[in-house]
C-alpha cells in the first residue's frame, strides 16, 4: 500500500538521515509528501485561507472586476470553467485567484506575462497585504524544501538557487464549491493532471479532496492539517533531474463540503535551461510553462 511520507521541516534542515531517506521515497516513488513544523505559523496560513474565503464570497460582480479573462496573463480571478487541465474531461468547476512574483519595469524579463503586474480587488481591505506577506514566506519554504530534495537524491542542494532569484512563482487561492448535483464522470473540481513546473507548496483548510494516483493504479487521499503543507513535484523538475524526481497525476473530484486550498507553484526564472542535467539540449522554463498555460487557461487558448 502506498503511503505519503510525512516530513518534519526542522529535521530536513538538519539533513537528518532518516528524513532524507523518506524524502527520497517522496521524490522517486510517490511524487508527494507532507511538510510539518515549517517556519510559517499555522495562524498565518489560516488568515490567508480566510482572506481567500472572504474574496470568493463577494458578489460575482465584485469578483468580475478583477477577472483574468480580460488580461493576457493569469492574474486575478478565474471564474468556474475558466481552466481545462484535461482535454478528456470538462473544464474545472472550481474558482481561482492568481497572483505572481513581480519584477521592476526595467528588468529584461519583466515583459514576459509570467511577471505581469498583479490585479488586486478593492475588498477584502486586508487581502493584498495578507497575500503578499504569505507569498514571501511560502517561497522561502519552497526553496528550502527543494534544497532538501536535491540533497536527498545525492545532488548539490544549492545547484538551482540562482535559477530562482527571479522565480516564475504563482500563488493561487482555489475555491471548490459543493460538487454540482448534475455533475457526471467528466466533471471535476480539477481534473487529473500533473503540475507543470518544479515544486508546489499547498496549504489547505483541512477539508479532504485531493487524490493522488499511486503506482498500483489506485487513487489515494492526501490530507494535511492547516499549518502543514502538501508538497508535490512537477513536469519541469522531473525533466530537469533526468527523472530522478517524479511528477504524479492528481485530482479533486469534489464533495458536498466546500474547500479552499492555497498552492504556491514555485518555478525558476523564465530563461532557465531546464533540459536534463548534463545534456546538450536547451529547454527554457518559460517556454515550457507558456505552452502548458496556453493549453489550460481558456482565455489564453489559441484558436484551432
Amino acid at each position: 500500500m502506498t503511503t505519503i511520507p510525512h516530513i518534519d521541516a526542522a529535521k530536513l534542515r538538519a539533513r537528518d538521515p532518516e528524513t532524507l531517506a523518506q524524502l527520497r521515497i517522496a521524490a522517486q516513488d510517490v511524487g508527494f509528501m507532507t511538510l510539518e513544523n515549517s517556519a510559517i505559523p499555522a495562524e498565518k496560513v489560516l488568515r490567508v485561507i480566510d482572506a481567500y474565503r472572504r474574496f470568493f464570497h463577494l458578489p460575482e460582480a465584485d469578483r468580475a472586476r478583477v477577472d483574468m479573462a480580460r488580461t493576457g496573463s493569469n492574474r486575478g480571478w478565474g471564474a468556474p470553467f475558466s481552466e481545462h487541465v484535461d482535454p478528456d474531461a470538462n473544464p474545472d468547476y472550481k474558482q481561482v485567484f492568481d497572483c505572481g512574483f513581480e519584477l521592476p519595469a526595467n528588468d529584461p524579463l519583466a515583459a514576459h506575462p509570467f511577471y505581469a503586474p498583479n490585479i488586486w480587488p478593492e475588498a477584502p481591505a486586508d487581502f493584498r497585504a495578507l497575500i503578499e506577506d504569505y507569498a514571501t514566506s511560502a517561497m522561502q519554504v519552497a526553496l528550502e524544501t527543494l534544497q532538501g530534495i536535491l540533497a536527498a537524491i545525492g545532488q548539490d542542494p544549492h545547484q538551482f538557487d540562482q535559477s530562482f532569484a527571479k522565480p516564475m512563482a504563482l500563488l493561487r487561492g482555489n475555491y471548490y464549491p459543493s460538487r454540482p448535483a448534475n455533475a457526471g464522470a467528466k466533471d471535476f473540481g480539477i481534473a487529473p493532471h500533473t503540475d507543470y513546473g518544479c515544486i508546489t507548496l499547498l496549504a489547505t483548510d483541512g477539508v479532504s479532496g485531493l487524490e493522488v494516483l499511486a503506482r498500483d493504479g489506485k487513487w489515494i487521499t492526501v490530507d494535511a492539517k492547516p499549518g502543514s503543507f502538501v508538497i508535490n513535484f512537477g513536469e519541469m523538475l522531473e525533466t530537469w533531474t533526468n527523472g530522478a524526481i517524479r511528477a504524479t497525476l492528481h485530482r479533486v473530484i469534489g464533495s458536498q463540503e466546500k474547500r479552499i486550498s492555497v498552492p504556491l507553484f514555485f518555478n525558476p526564472a523564465f530563461d532557465t535551461n531546464v533540459a536534463p542535467l548534463g545534456s546538450d539540449e536547451v529547454q527554457l522554463a518559460g517556454e515550457h510553462l507558456s505552452k502548458r498555460y496556453n493549453e489550460t487557461y481558456v482565455h489564453l487558448k489559441k484558436p484551432a
